[in-house]
């Protein structure tokens, strides 16, 4: 009797236990006792790439700050939909957050023929964490010195000069038609699988022109093996702080940089959305944070949950132009 009753009381304290790990784990989320378990923030692309390289680096300060793990979980596969359809229908409890892009947030839903997700109700946005410029380059054997050179040069030989790109509704690609559009100028887009073999033919003179990230072609504009005229955010890039952007060298209000951003499921607390957002503010103004994502290319922007939705919601109808006025399609 004695040994029943010792397991009785054994099996009762187990039970307690396992009743309390399971009540903390479906505890509604709320600003005050957030996060109590690991976060997990899906990557939609592979591991060793910019997006995951800078959601493992924004992660780690956000797990100081917290005091919980921050989970890289990558969910690669259909320019990010995968992941974002995966993070769309999670718990909204503030344990599953995904690090969106222009690609899911603003330009798939005109890309793509089905994606099922929807960009604009299915997520609240959290933070803007930083934007890479796109650089325009040229091969060393294009005359233009400038961009209004170049757009001379293109509007002298209608369908005649090439741009490159990664592939089909690639940044790139779309940075192009962009272009094509606020230049009124014709050039031809040949994709490639890949940034580095597209600009490998752009300095090998088999293309004239590409929009490159900028931590992709630091290397090669320093290196003189290309030329670089401008850069496609509205501010310049701290990476190549001498290169004008678009809007100052002739093409006004051209805009077209890749942006990295947090969001969270529809649904999830207020108090925890503000929660994170704080945290990712935090974790923007860390010295070593900055000088981290600086090597990417990355320049930090942050700021307020709403802020970031305004941008979201401004960028959706500018791309969804620019696809259908492309033609671009994905299966």
């Amino acid at each position: 009797m004695p040994y029943l009753a010792r397991w009785t009381r054994r099996a009762a304290l187990l039970a307690s236990l396992v009743s309390s790990f399971a009540a903390a784990f479906a505890a509604p989320a709320n600003a005050a006792d957030y996060p109590v378990r690991p976060v997990v923030l899906v990557v939609a692309f592979t591991p060793g790439g910019p997006s995951d390289v800078l959601s493992r680096i924004v992660g780690k300060k956000m797990e100081e700050l917290l005091g919980a793990a921050f989970i890289i979980e990558n969910r690669p596969g259909a320019g990010g939909n995968i992941a974002a359809d995966y993070v769309a229908k999670a718990v909204p409890d503030g344990y599953t957050l995904l690090m969106g892009n222009n690609s899911i947030l603003a330009t798939n839903e005109a890309l793509y023929k089905k994606i099922n997700y929807n960009p604009q109700k299915d997520f609240l946005p959290i933070t803007l964490v930083g934007t890479q410029a796109n650089i325009l380059v040229v091969n060393n054997d294009v005359k233009a010195k400038s961009l209004m050179e170049l757009i001379a040069l293109c509007k002298a030989q209608p369908g005649k000069l090439n741009f490159a790109s990664s592939g089909h509704g690639a940044a790139a690609h779309l940075s192009g038609e962009l272009f094509k559009t606020m230049a009124g100028v014709d050039i031809v887009h040949v994709p490639y699988k890949g940034a580095a073999p597209a600009l490998q033919d752009v300095i090998g003179g088999r293309e004239e022109m590409m929009f490159a990230t900028a931590a992709s072609v630091v290397g090669q504009i320093e290196g003189g093996q290309v030329r670089a005229l401008a850069v496609t955010t509205l501010k310049r890039t701290a990476v190549l702080p001498n290169i004008p952007t678009m809007d100052e060298a002739g093409v006004k209000g051209f805009d077209a940089s890749t942006w990295h951003g947090l969001v969270a499921p529809a649904g999830t607390p207020p108090d925890v959305i503000a929660k994170l957002n704080e945290a990712a503010n935090k974790a923007l103004k860390d010295p070593g944070l900055q000088a981290s994502l600086a090597k990417l290319g990355v320049d930090i922007v942050g700021g307020t949950a709403d802020e970031f939705g305004a941008y979201i919601k401004a960028e959706i109808p500018k791309w969804t132009a620019i696809v259908k006025a492309s033609g671009a399609t994905m299966d």
